[in-house]
């Protein structure tokens, strides 16, 4: 880490996507936040943030952060996007506005509320299935992968066919947020069938007539939002309603696994599952960075960003600042978790962390009920993405009640 007179702040080297940093980021992170609260990353010709108080101001403010130009490297204001942009993610207001209410409605406590009792069902049968097959399995792909693609595409009103394509279709998705790297190329091979197989997901004629899908063309005919947007608004609970799930239900049961006088509070204290998830989410912070883009000259941490340049946001940094949590590396249900960013902040903060919580609380109801300890049994392997902190597996074996 050096110091440049010309920028007058901190300049690194380093590369936040390769891949051995995007298997441990942590050294990364914490070398970003000792260094200051603004860094230049010479590789990517980028600003970056990783502590929680300017993470905090560029999510809250819209205005001089935009998302308009992209919440990924690629900077739309010189660069077409490589499909188009979400409605929610890569859109400020006035543009955002009407989106974001609709799904924030369909989503809403009222929702939730009817879907309780059937999760909470679902999350029982499939944490049977799993331990008839044995106390050791893997708890990535098991459970943590397999919950919610039992529950939200029935939610949304997908047909079955077809539901394997959601993880690869956001595991790329997330990758192109990133600079385009070999897991880029990855995905490269199949995204045309992938976009093709999402696009008709998201036509009303294909939609369950109950479902969150349905209720977005509903909101269409009511005038709330335009016929051409209705496809989109479908596409993004599609994109970031799986992907961020499955890898925040393995962070909490990553956590619960290493830290298993956690567990034995959530068994005495069920209530504490809610607590669980939003701290898994910010000690591991399934989702680690976004960009934003200056809309101007923005002066932040003694540092001036001129306009047009991108910020990136750490947000796994942030939620493991010292500076804003006590003992951050510790997953601790004694801690209030709330303010953590793992979900943004203000108007683009995640607008189905609820349906998310619920799936939590849905599943690790079930497992408290039936499960004594969780022991990881081997190692454990993480799959690498460019904006994701996910895993390939996590094998563990329990003891029941």
């Amino acid at each position: 880490m050096t110091t440049t007179a010309a920028l007058d702040i901190p300049v690194s080297q380093a590369d936040p996507f390769a891949l051995d940093v995007l298997e441990n980021p942590l050294q990364l992170q914490e070398d970003l936040r000792e260094a200051g609260p603004v860094v230049y990353l010479e590789r990517y010709g980028v600003y970056a943030m990783g502590r929680y108080e300017q993470v905090h101001t560029a999510l809250t403010d819209w205005q001089g952060f935009q998302s308009a130009a992209g919440v990924g490297l690629s900077n739309f204001r010189y660069e077409n996007p490589w499909r188009p942009p979400s409605l929610l993610l890569e859109a400020d207001p006035p543009h955002h506005d009407a989106p974001r209410l609709v799904l924030s409605r369909i989503l809403g406590p009222r929702t939730l509320q009817k879907l309780r009792s059937s999760w909470l069902t679902d999350a029982e049968a499939l944490v049977d299935q799993v331990l008839l097959r044995g106390t050791e399995f893997d708890a990535a792909a098991d459970l943590a992968a397999a919950f919610p693609l039992r529950v939200f595409p029935d939610a949304v009103g997908l047909p079955d066919a077809g539901r394997e394509n959601l993880l690869p279709y956001g595991d790329h998705t997330f990758n192109a947020f990133g600079p385009p790297n070999s897991l880029v190329q990855r995905g490269a091979g199949r995204i045309g069938e992938l976009m093709d197989w999402i696009n008709a997901q998201c036509a009303r004629d294909v939609l369950t007539d109950d479902g969150f899908g349905a209720q977005i063309w509903a909101a269409a005919d009511r005038g709330d939002i335009t016929y051409e947007q209705a496809p989109l608004i479908v596409r993004s609970l599609l994109t970031a309603g799986v992907d961020t799930t499955v890898n925040g239900l393995a962070a909490v049961l990553f956590a619960f696994a290493a830290h298993p006088d956690q567990w034995q509070a959530v068994r005495k204290n069920p209530a504490l599952a809610r607590t669980a998830f939003d701290e898994a989410v910010r000690w591991e912070s399934p989702v680690q960075t976004f960009f934003r883009t200056a809309t101007q000259d923005i002066e932040i941490g003694c540092t001036v960003i001129p306009d047009g340049q991108k910020i990136l946001m750490f947000l796994g940094a942030a939620n493991r600042d010292p500076r804003r949590w006590e003992n951050p590396d510790r997953f601790d249900l004694q801690r209030d978790p709330s303010g953590h960013v793992g979900f943004g902040m203000g108007i683009h903060q995640c607008v189905g962390q609820h349906v998310a919580r619920l799936e939590s609380e849905a599943l690790l109801t079930a497992l408290a009920a039936r499960v004594d300890t969780i022991e990881i049994t081997g190692p454990v392997h993480r799959h690498l993405n460019n904006t994701l902190r996910s895993w390939k597996s996590i094998p563990v074996e329990v003891t029941l009640s």
